[in-house]
């Protein structure tokens, strides 16, 4: 069935599933909650580089008090990792799983004797063996002070017990420089029972605010305010950058302290804890905490999943956290469906820890612009890893969690009407603009598409193409020349497909909104992979003056894909899956690509980046352009080889450890893909209603729909061995399954999915099922024909080939700079290349024209030859030796690969001018970008002489730029030489380690240099 059809009959069967009203949570509850929350385990991906924190938080929480025991670096992001056995305290805002650290916020620590305010005197050791977590609580024991620490936590309020030794000097420690860059804070003593406070920072978020009011359930005999850890004696409210806070009592024994938080003021943050915790019953939070998780977790109930107790032989392939060796004696019983289980639960809520709730219990929340608003009728959220998210988390709670969907599309629009753009990766009141694409695109469109609609969808659209018709990060490039162009921006590759697939999305909100017009214009933008596709090497290859980016290797990461390399990127057309198999070949062409993906022994090569891990060959499931991969054999003539590999994933890439995650949990988005793929459906494309089958991995899974309606997904032969099982038959409410995919509509009426498994492939089963489709067969465009050429650069004469990726398209070219139509030279035969030119080239086929392609070529000089002494990075190498001299400057998109870098060593670079001739001018051309560690040369110095042995020093020019400058910017240090010399020797002094304000301070800095100027 075509797309097109497909949403027609969409459209139909959701306008009478938006007929029938949501029955509430209240009216379908008709059994106990059972105790799922006791499964969680929030201590996996603690460890490794999953990112996550192990402290309370209630479902998409405004809080999430947590210990903070790391507080810079990469695997520190979340403030909390596993190895670690020191703490510094408790504050109340964390990230989960993200790849840049922030929040954080408003510290809490209790001690003893006499009140310290420096960290490295404050903090604490702490055991494991002390520390325990689950769905709202925490606890651990600081060996320091023998105090006893646990906490809990609401929605907007933290709730922290401290059990003290015997001591007249019980501390609090308030600490409001823990962190991030302070710019602003305070904190007032209210009484001796109160405390209240404000603190605005800039980390990843700029001028994030939060305010807090705290109550203490005995009262502190004394305090004391310090502003750069001194005590401001007297004073009850102190304002700085540098403020802390001790309160003291008297042998309390415990003290209860419950904070409430609030972006908006004081005032709120009262209102959210007086509403929320209204006394000091810490168990009665604790146990609420809990029930709300059951709640959410009862969403989806499992149960069984894998055998009790190993077998006394083993199937090939049992690795990983289910794999064993057949035990040499008798071993005890493990219950590994229990295993199964809790890392299923971790899995469910980690997808629901974000994002966060940002509105305060009035509604109140201060929007991207800065500005207080309030929430009619919905809440306001934040912390959306859209590029994660949208591929999984976000179709798993579009089908568990229908009301707060909607909330996300109304803070989108918010984000919107407030800021001006759909949101890309908000984070408090700062859009980030972290990672690519405008993904909350997908999940409105696929929200909508499932029938969620309570918005103004006109507005939406209205949005949506806001948001792609920007010229921001190449999208004027990617409109203009049907792909991003790797010459002019960075990850070109990925941008286009994250693009394409957008539009994508966006044509079928056009189709749902009957917009011909607009659909029209989208679905053909959807096409636009086809000009990144090469289809003489069959992988996605970056564009670069009119031709492919040389020299290629599908395993190198580099700045033309964002996290990943070209085997990851090459299946990423999820909206247009037949048309990728067409142009790789066919079905087996590209079932033997898959293969290869998953088998090859190729390492990665290229820049060291951590995010792409947990490979299988080059498949990497720690990223998430990965992550539909193993759904795509669904569309060849082995969809078992999708049960073997999702069965693999499942069970090698994820356990019930704290490094139980193969990499960043992302806000969600790798515990969602577990929960889905382990549920045995997956969404490749949100925005279409088809769910792919792949394997179920338990004996039951009942989904508990919002409409009342219950759909289970039952498995018989799932725990019959720990290695892969695969798909023998289905039944849908009884009746023959014969399909690869399920719609929505099907899962939302309820109902029961039946799967027949066992231990071998069954191919003619499978075989004989009908494939999902994934073609766009309409408005078909004409790719970009392609430019064969030996370098941008030359020396000496070359030919060049123009060809087209569209086999019967005739190519029609320019040499003189001007557009190419129909009536331009055709091309027949290689064009000799003498001088430097334009060439412009067009495909044409059925009366359709390609895009304008077009390659410059810039003749080197021959009478200069550069040397340079200390060899550049591998990683930023440009071109190679002669980058600096071959014509072309640097832009300030430094990621695009044409700067050459230096590290821990100065540029030295000798110019030879063949003979002693006259020299007016010499000039060396840098690049800053201080928050990358990239600095201006403190100087650069230019020396000349006639033998290249001696040296006189003709010139020293001093930066005019501060490192403290973080603005993206270029200088050219340039002196007046006015002699004759045959050699001139180039030396850019390093800055060296970076100073300590910088939050890499001591790393060393490096020069980016590129072109040398000699007139």
């Amino acid at each position: 069935m075509s797309i097109l059809k497909n949403v027609f009959r969409s459209s139909l069967s959701i306008a009478l599933l938006t007929a029938v009203p949501l029955i509430s949570s209240a009216q379908k509850k008709k059994e106990k909650d059972k105790d799922y929350a006791q499964l969680v385990d929030p201590f996996i991906g603690t460890g490794g580089h999953g990112h996550t924190y192990p402290g309370p938080v209630m479902p998409f929480g405004m809080v999430q008090l947590s210990p903070d025991t790391r507080l810079e670096g990469w695997d520190g992001c979340s403030g909390y990792h596993y190895t670690d056995s020191l703490v510094y305290g408790f504050s109340h805002t964390h990230l989960s799983g993200t790849g840049v650290g922030d929040y954080c916020d408003v510290l809490f620590m209790p001690t003893t004797g006499e009140p310290k305010f420096k960290n490295t005197e404050y903090r604490s050791h702490f055991s494991k063996k002390n520390e325990s977590a689950v769905p709202g609580y925490y606890h651990t024991l600081l060996d320091k002070y023998n105090i006893g620490v646990e906490l809990t936590a609401t929605t907007r309020v933290g709730v922290h017990r401290y059990s003290y030794p015997s001591t007249d000097k019980a501390n609090i420690i308030i600490d409001l420089q823990h962190r991030d860059e302070v710019l602003d804070s305070w904190i007032e003593v209210v009484n001796d029972h109160e405390v209240r406070g404000f603190r605005m920072s800039k980390g990843w978020a700029d001028k994030q605010q939060v305010y807090f009011y705290a109550k203490f359930s005995k009262p502190f005999k004394t305090y004391g305010i310090a502003l750069n850890n001194e005590v401001q004696n007297g004073r009850n409210k102190v304002e700085g950058k540098d403020v802390k806070l001790f309160l003291q009592f008297d042998n309390p024994g415990e003290v209860i302290s419950k904070v409430g938080i609030s972006a908006v003021s004081t005032e709120g943050a009262l209102k959210n804890l007086d509403t929320e915790v209204p006394d000091f019953d810490f168990k009665k939070v604790q146990k609420d905490a809990k029930t709300a998780w059951n709640h959410e977790l009862n969403k989806i109930q499992v149960e069984g999943g894998a055998p009790a107790q190993a077998p006394q032989s083993h199937p090939a392939g049992g690795t990983g956290p289910y794999g064993y060796a057949p035990p040499a004696k008798k071993t005890p019983q493990v219950d590994y469906a229990k295993i199964k289980q809790t890392i299923f639960y971790t899995a469910l809520y980690h997808s629901m820890v974000a994002p966060s709730i940002y509105s305060d219990i009035d509604g109140q929340y201060r929007g991207l612009d800065q500005q207080v608003h309030t929430a009619q009728g919905f809440d306001y959220y934040t912390v959306f890893s859209l590029w994660d998210t949208y591929r999984a988390e976000n179709p798993l709670l579009t089908l568990i969690d229908r009301k707060r969907t909607l909330d996300f599309i109304k803070s989108f629009m918010a984000m919107y009407e407030q800021g001006g753009l759909l949101p890309i990766w908000p984070l408090a009141t700062t859009e980030t603009y972290c990672m690519i694409g405008n993904h909350s695109i997908p999940v409105i469109v696929d929200a909508y598409a499932k029938g969620i609609r309570d918005f103004d969808a006109e507005k939406a659209f209205t949005a949506m193409k806001a948001a792609v018709n920007r010229n921001q990060f190449g999208l004027d490039i990617y409109r203009k020349n049907g792909a991003v162009l790797s010459d002019v921006e960075d990850a070109s590759v990925s941008k286009t497909l994250e693009y394409a697939y957008d539009d994508w999305c966006i044509a079928q909100m056009a189709k749902m909104l009957n917009k011909p017009q607009d659909y029209a214009e989208y679905i053909q933008r959807a096409q636009y992979w086809k000009n990144v596709y090469n289809n003489q090497n069959t992988f996605m290859q970056a564009r670069f003056n009119g031709g492919w980016f040389q020299p290629f290797d599908p395993t190198e990461i580099n700045g033309n894909y964002t996290e990943g390399n070209s085997w990851q990127y090459s299946f990423l057309v999820p909206h247009d899956v037949e048309t990728l198999i067409e142009k790789m070949g066919g079905k087996q062409a590209f079932e033997a690509k898959l293969d290869e993906l998953f088998t090859t022994q190729s390492k990665l090569s290229g820049a060291d980046v951590p995010d792409v891990s947990g490979l299988i060959g080059q498949y990497a499931h720690g990223n998430e352009p990965s992550h539909h991969i193993a759904y795509l054999y669904n569309f060849t003539d082995s969809p078992d080889k999708t049960q073997f590999y999702v069965s693999r994933i499942l069970r090698e890439e994820y356990s019930n450890k704290p490094d139980g995650l193969a990499g960043n949990e992302d806000c969600g988005q790798m515990s969602a893909w577990y929960v889905m793929s382990s549920l045995g459906i997956y969404n490749i494309a949100p925005g279409q209603q088809d769910f792919q089958i792949g394997i179920p991995q338990f004996d039951k899974a009942t989904i508990n729909l919002e409409n009342g309606k219950k759909f289970n997904i039952i498995n018989p032969g799932a725990g019959i061995t720990r290695a892969n099982i695969y798909l023998q038959g289905m039944n849908l409410d009884k009746k023959v399954y014969s399909k690869l995919f399920i719609n929505y509509d099907d899962i939302a009426k309820g109902g029961d999915f039946e799967v027949f498994t066992g231990r071998l492939a069954n191919r003619i089963f499978t075989q004989d099922l009908e494939k999902p489709t994934s073609k766009i067969s309409d408005s078909l465009i004409v790719a970009n024909p392609y430019i064969i050429a030996p370098a941008k650069s030359f020396k000496h004469p070359f030919t060049i080939q123009i060809k087209s990726p569209d086999a019967d398209a005739k190519i029609f070219y320019m040499l003189d700079g001007s557009t190419p139509t129909a009536a331009s030279t055709l091309y027949t035969q290689p064009i000799s290349i003498n001088n430097n030119i334009t060439v412009k080239a067009i495909a044409i086929k059925n009366g359709k024209s390609s895009f304008v392609d077009e390659a410059s070529f810039i003749k080197l000089r021959d009478d200069i030859k550069l040397t340079i002494v200390n060899k550049y990075l591998p990683n930023y190498a440009a071109k190679g030796d002669e980058s600096l001299i071959d014509g072309q400057r640097g832009t300030t998109n430094w990621r695009l690969g044409n700067w050459q870098g230096y590290q821990g060593k100065d540029f030295i670079g000798i110019v030879d001018m063949g003979p002693v001739k006259p020299v007016a001018e010499i000039g060396l051309n840098t690049l800053q970008d201080s928050r990358a560690w990239i600095v201006f040369p403190k100087y650069v110095q230019f020396w000349t002489s006639n033998d290249g042995k001696t040296y006189k020093l003709a010139a020293t020019i001093n930066t005019k730029v501060d490192i403290k400058d973080t603005d993206v910017q270029t200088q050219n240090f340039s002196a007046a030489l006015n002699t004759n010399t045959r050699y001139i020797k180039i030396i850019a002094k390093q800055y060296g380690p970076l100073p300590d304000w910088h939050e890499n301070k001591g790393s060393q800095s490096y020069i980016f240099a590129d072109e040398i100027t000699v007139k």
